[in-house]
């Protein structure tokens, strides 16, 4: 009896050894398994700074499902596992989207795909700016905003919103009419912070086609139009103001870099080549006036502009693309030559007109060293005609030039390139002085753009409409966008300050807002 005691013993002792091994469960919220950590960040209070991209705006339109998509409020359900509090968002009233001032509508409703292409939604805006929301809120997202906003005195005061001096998203919730966007934040004491600016620095100029003012030089924002790029220094001071001032209670973050605009869709979808195949006569026209302009070029010492147009062969299964026209301010003013050289052909008044009309014109390029942009927005006027000139004159894109707001050319990219490229620098150098995580968001839209990124079995790519990166304007991350952005930040956060948050699924987010939410 004895024996049988000690034997129980025995398979007792085993019995809750293998009890215990088999107690130890992957934490199925953290990224290797093991119990969920926040590691050395304190996420009791996070406040996010930034423009549309924290805000969550997507489909040119900022509403309530796509702010509770925003990877602030994405972070914050993952803080919230380890001690994170609520995280407060300065919802719109409604998923139409737009804005009311003092009744008038002075935003457009959201876009969503009716199968041929982007449209609004139907309906009409409710959010009223002037209702002023009781905060503070975590969610800081400014659209809209550049860097040295955040910083400005009255950036959300309603009075100054129809002179562009304020912004109608923070009149909803500036805490008054003289308060600042950092110094809204920083009252808050927030623990843990992130980051997110710059991206309006460039990308204003950008989406006008460069109609705005490189303002290399120029440290006085005060004076900047609406669609300049931000001097690098004046970037570089407020960056660094705006992280001194979050730290300065010893709170930790994260910051994200500025990607190359020209990674989006906005800049990418309309190719530089999209003119069919033209009518044999047509093409000889053109083809004659545009060789005489060459040869205007070569006799002045200016390279040739224009590219030998192919017409129609009238095969179906031949796909002839020849390129657009496009104006080109940067190119040197020919129109006295072109107007000497065919006054005697072509009459001085059409040999003038002529001579003005394609003086600063050439063919868009596609070459990688001198690559142009088509902007998305100048889809509609593409082979449309227009009332400035008259026929054979007046076909946009064929024989009349693509105005310089509809197109980014390779000087005005070369210019936005170098300002990204100066504040990518800033903010890194800031970033590793601090301590802060740093989001490589540049390299990471660049990886979307060039082949796509694959997780859970889906590929993201910047492909328009069907690549599930961006949204319906071309330049705000779509749903699933903003799931890949909130993963690559959780990656930073957990490099830095120890963490293991495991990332979303991309399974878990659509690709596209349907029509009724």
């Amino acid at each position: 009896m004895i024996k049988n005691y000690k034997w129980l013993f025995l398979v007792a002792l085993a019995f809750t050894a293998c009890n215990n091994d088999d107690d130890v469960v992957a934490d199925p919220n953290s990224v290797d398994g093991k119990p969920l950590t926040a590691g050395t960040a304190d996420f009791t209070k996070y406040v996010a700074l930034g423009n549309s991209l924290t805000a969550g705006f997507s489909d040119n339109a900022l509403f309530i499902e796509g702010q509770k998509g925003s990877y602030p409020n994405l972070l914050a359900q993952k803080f919230a596992l380890v001690g994170g509090g609520e995280f407060k968002i300065p919802y719109m009233n409604d998923n139409v989207g737009g804005l009311l001032l003092g009744g008038n509508q002075i935003q457009g409703t959201r876009l969503f795909f009716n199968g041929t292409g982007p449209v609004n939604v139907p309906g009409t805006p409710s959010t009223e700016i002037t209702n002023v929301l009781s905060g503070p809120f975590n969610n800081m997202g400014i659209p809209g905003a550049k860097s040295f906003h955040l910083v400005a005195n009255g950036y959300g005061s309603a009075a100054g919103v129809l002179s562009g001096q304020a912004n109608p998203y923070y009149v909803r919730f500036a805490s008054n009419s003289t308060a600042n966007v950092l110094a809204d934040a920083v009252a808050q004491n927030p623990t843990f912070f992130s980051l997110w600016i710059g991206n309006n620095d460039v990308l204003s100029y950008a989406t006008s086609g460069g109609t705005g003012v490189n303002q290399l030089g120029n440290l006085n924002p005060a004076s900047y139009g609406g669609n300049d790029i931000t001097d690098p220094n004046v970037f570089s001071n407020v960056f660094n103001t705006l992280v001194n001032g979050l730290t300065a209670n010893g709170a930790k973050g994260v910051v994200g870099n500025i990607p190359d605009v020209t990674s989006a869709p906005f800049f990418t979808t309309v190719p530089t080549n999209p003119i069919p195949g033209l009518p044999a006569a047509s093409a000889g026209q053109l083809n004659t006036l545009f060789g005489a302009v060459n040869q205007i070029c070569a006799a002045t010492g200016q390279p040739a502009r224009f590219q030998t147009l192919v017409a129609d062969d009238g095969n179906a299964s031949t796909t002839e693309a020849n390129p657009l026209l496009i104006a080109d301010e940067s190119l040197a003013d020919l129109s006295g030559p072109i107007t000497s050289a065919l006054t005697p052909v072509l009459g001085p008044t059409t040999a003038t007109f002529v001579g003005n009309l394609y003086g600063r014109t050439r063919h868009a390029s596609n070459a990688a060293a001198s690559r142009d942009y088509i902007l998305l927005s100048a889809r509609a006027v593409i082979g449309s005609t227009t009332a400035s000139a008259p026929a054979p004159f007046n076909t946009v894109g064929v024989s009349f030039p693509m105005q310089d707001n509809t197109t980014l050319t390779a000087t005005e990219t070369a210019e936005v390139k170098t300002a990204t490229t100066a504040f990518n620098a800033s903010i890194a150098s800031i970033a590793s002085a601090k301590g802060l995580a740093l989001v490589d968001a540049n390299s990471i839209l660049n990886q979307v753009a060039n082949g796509g990124i694959t997780k859970d079995g889906f590929k993201v790519t910047s492909i328009y409409v069907t690549g599930g990166g961006f949204s319906l304007d071309g330049i705000h991350p779509s749903p699933r966008g903003y799931g890949l952005i909130t993963n690559e930040f959780l990656k930073s956060i957990n490099a830095t300050y120890g963490s293991n948050f495991k990332g979303y699924n991309f399974g878990d987010f659509r690709i596209l807002y349907p029509a009724s939410l």
